[in-house]
């Protein structure tokens, strides 16, 4: 079975509770940006089930449409769960004929039906079943009602072709008609929509029935549409599906009187204004990422866990332990010493990262849940519309400061693909990951005036490369729409869960690369090729007016960026730096090349070449940045 729907329906709450399996669920669009598969058992029958990235028509425009629209046509599903937010009805319910329609086997759960009582829509499953005559059933996923029903009528369904069709004009059944008679290859869909996206001009569709024997009669029919029409297919198609959609709405929903605006609405609706949504938006940032990240769990948690445990107690055990037992210098060397698996790798990945980056994503769980970054896309629309952005690049950037992995596959959720590799670009060059930020967040923060300068710096640079990608990259930006959900009150356990799963899928991830790392310095460190390396760069280091040990945390970088700064995080905490070179060190790391996890996603989004390109420009744009800013601070003799 296939879930599938608008984004922020609940789809993955759902998936969650049918197979047991945990995927991420968040109250904002694009939370699933790729297909999650798992099992169910229902009445002795086992269903693989999966979950979908959200889609609102079967004629896609983002890359998660066209993910999920190509599941649906390659795989035969046995049931189509076809999930609407139950507010929304009155527009989701043409994607529901358009399912219908391609001839799916489709099941209605209208979910959220809490919600929709609220604001005063009460709906007639029953009778919105005997319309369409598939199974409807209501649910509240995230309190698990409905649930059980759900599960039975999987249990009980089975396919029925006599369901509701939507009858179009005359002229144009006659034209769908005539194509369908034409067609002779199969495409995973009805003939019937095959014809309607044929109509619509749907790039995929027309590419795929350029191998038909009548391709050109078809063409033909397709043309005498386009001219018959003021306006284009798209627009015509859909009107006249949404009045069938207001004629079976008008049968079953009654709206009820409301007391008004509830708390929710009102919180809403103050964030969304830029008069008091932006100083909100300020106080989160500070208390968020500044007191939360980068003060409590870059500053009091990274230091607890080094000086009063890892340094007190586990660090003289393991040396007690490996001293004892293994009398090989060099053995002892590979785990303890300065580059050692576990000196190193460990202590890096453990100690210093895993704290920053599990305050950071208790912090986004909370943000994520309220429903309040689509709020955040509103806000910023305006200022990415000159960088040749919209505000739904809200999403991956946020994103991003917690992972750059995950946040270059959202950015699947934008429109263009020119909009796809601006986000990429920047998201790669000046979004520091949550490790990252927390560190360099903790080392600024004794001196106000250089998290100042390296905030504003970051963010001119990334203003200047932005506003310069949108005029030399061809190509003009999407409209910006986007879903906003009411403001919900964050559930503690889906907070604590949804955090902890995050930080362990991280560090399963980092952990790995992290000894490899160690193992290849710890290498170089014998061979004699980790001192050449270091003193090839000394120019550089000179040149940036950085001590010659700053090559390390460069070199660290060039395998993870979280993991060089940790290696910043050393040379502060030995008082190797001045405030200066601190800044200056802190803006190149976060303007440094990504890890090797989020180029490997790049190499899978935009091919090798641009990753590659990307890559070097953003080498060239780190280090020049670090020079110019020594050059301003030296020139000018500023002290910090």
């Amino acid at each position: 079975m296939v879930l599938v729907g608008s984004p922020n329906v609940g789809k993955s709450v759902i998936f969650n509770y049918l197979t047991g399996q945990y995927v991420t669920v968040a109250n904002y669009p694009g939370t699933t940006v790729d297909i999650s598969r798992g099992y169910s058992k229902i009445n002795g029958k086992r269903y693989e089930v999966v979950d979908t990235p959200g889609i609102y028509s079967l004629l896609p425009i983002t890359e998660e449409e066209k993910v999920t629209r190509n599941l649906l046509c390659l795989e035969k599903a046995d049931i189509i769960i076809h999930v609407i937010d139950g507010k929304n009805i009155q527009r989701m319910l043409n994607m529901t004929l358009q399912l219908i329609d391609a001839g799916f086997p489709v099941m209605l759960d209208i979910n959220l039906m809490d919600e929709a009582k609220e604001y005063g829509i009460y709906i007639n499953l029953v009778k919105l079943s005997e319309i369409l005559n598939i199974p409807v059933v209501g649910t509240m996923a995230t309190k698990k009602i409905g649930l059980s029903n759900l599960k039975q009528l999987i249990g009980q369904y089975s396919y029925s072709k006599k369901t509701y069709t939507v009858k179009f004009t005359a002229e144009l059944e006659e034209m769908i008609t005539e194509i369908e008679n034409l067609l002779r290859i199969d495409y995973g869909l009805s003939p019937r929509m095959v014809a309607l996206l044929l109509l619509q001009r749907d790039e995929s569709i027309h590419h795929l029935a350029s191998k038909e024997f009548f391709i050109a009669e078809i063409l033909t029919v397709v043309k005498k549409a386009a001219t018959f029409y003021e306006y284009d297919m798209e627009y015509v198609l859909t009107v006249e599906r949404q009045m069938t959609v207001d004629a079976v709405c008008s049968e079953v929903l009654e709206y009820r009187s409301t007391s008004g605006q509830n708390l929710g609405d009102k919180l809403g609706k103050i964030t969304r204004e830029p008069l008091t949504g932006i100083p909100i938006l300020l106080i989160i940032l500070f208390l968020g990422l500044y007191q939360f990240v980068g003060k409590f769990g870059a500053g009091f948690l990274v230091d607890y866990m080094d000086t009063a445990v890892f340094s007190q107690y586990i660090y003289p055990f393991v040396k007690f332990t490996i001293d004892q037992y293994i009398p090989w210098e060099w053995l002892q060397s590979l785990i303890i010493g300065q580059y050692g698996i576990f000196s190193l790798g460990f202590r890096y990945a453990f100690v210093i990262v895993l704290p920053i980056i599990g305050s950071f994503f208790l912090l986004f769980a909370i943000i994520e849940d309220s429903g309040y970054l689509p709020r955040v896309a509103m806000l910023l629309n305006k200022i990415f519309k000159p960088l040749g952005l919209n505000g739904r690049a809200v999403i991956p950037f946020a994103l991003g400061l917690g992972c750059g992995t995950m946040a270059v596959m959202v950015t699947r959720t934008l429109e263009t693909r020119r909009e796809r590799l601006l986000a990429t670009f920047l998201l790669s060059l000046a979004i520091p990951c949550s490790a990252q930020l927390g560190v360099i967040l903790a080392l600024l923060s004794h001196s106000p005036v250089s998290l100042v300068i390296w905030g504003m710096y970051i963010g001119m640079i990334f203003t200047v490369v932005g506003w310069l990608n949108e005029k030399i990259l061809y190509g003009a930006s999407s409209a910006f729409y986007m879903e906003i959900p009411p403001l919900r009150l964050p559930q503690l356990s889906n907070i604590v869960n949804k955090a902890f799963i995050r930080m362990w899928w991280y560090f399963i991830e980092i952990l790995p690369v992290f000894m490899m790392t160690s193992l290849i310095i710890w290498c170089g460190e014998r061979s004699g090729l980790l001192l050449y390396l270091v003193q090839s760069v000394e120019p550089v280091m000179i040149l940036l007016g950085l001590p010659i040990e700053t090559a390390h945390v460069f070199l660290l970088g060039f395998f993870r960026r979280d993991y060089g700064a940790a290696g910043l995080y050393d040379l502060f905490t030995t008082n190797s730096l001045t405030n200066e070179q601190l800044l200056t060190c802190s803006v190149i790391l976060t303007l440094f090349m990504p890890c090797i996890a989020q180029v490997a996603v790049m190499i899978k989004e935009r091919g090798w070449l641009i990753a590659a390109m990307m890559i070097m420009i953003i080498l060239c744009i780190a280090f020049f940045a670090g020079w110019l800013l020594h050059c301003l601070l030296y020139l000018g003799k500023i002290h910090i």
